[in-house]
């Protein structure tokens, strides 16, 4: 098996931890969000990442919103899926592939408000970013 690296982040390393070692009935919900963990391959390094996100559901899919807490760029994690789509995902014990991608601009109203549903701070996010937060939707290959 492929070794992957977990965030740097000390808080997300430790949540990434305790959501491994218990198939997530530690960790699956932070702070009451709903988290799945999410492996990419590093755009630059060729490494799998490996990251703790909040996310939603529509339709069989999976949700996510790039929101870096609203900076003025994207996170890693983001840039690793746009260079390379096909991703693993954890939710509690079930690990799965998936196809990542951008919800497109006619779809990403719906979706931006689900997630907004699922974690309200999203909007504050994006009132102070000067980009546009992207909404990803996963699907299972």
């Amino acid at each position: 098996m492929t070794e992957i690296t977990d965030s740097s982040t000390g808080w997300v390393a430790r949540h990434i931890q305790r959501y491994v070692e218990t198939d997530g009935a530690d960790g699956y919900l932070f702070n009451g969000y709903p988290t799945l963990l999410l492996t990419t391959r590093g755009r630059k390094s060729g490494q799998l990442r490996r990251t703790a996100l909040i996310f939603g559901e529509s339709d069989g899919r999976y949700l996510l919103v790039a929101s870096n807490g609203g900076a003025v760029k994207h996170p890693a994690w983001y840039l690793n899926l746009a260079a390379d789509p096909e991703v693993t995902v954890q939710i509690r014990g079930e690990v799965f592939a998936a196809r990542a991608r951008t919800a497109t601009p006619e779809e990403k109203p719906e979706l931006w408000a689900a997630m907004v549903e699922v974690f309200p701070t999203y909007a504050s996010y994006q009132r102070k970013s000067p980009r546009d937060i992207p909404v990803v939707v996963l699907e299972r290959v």
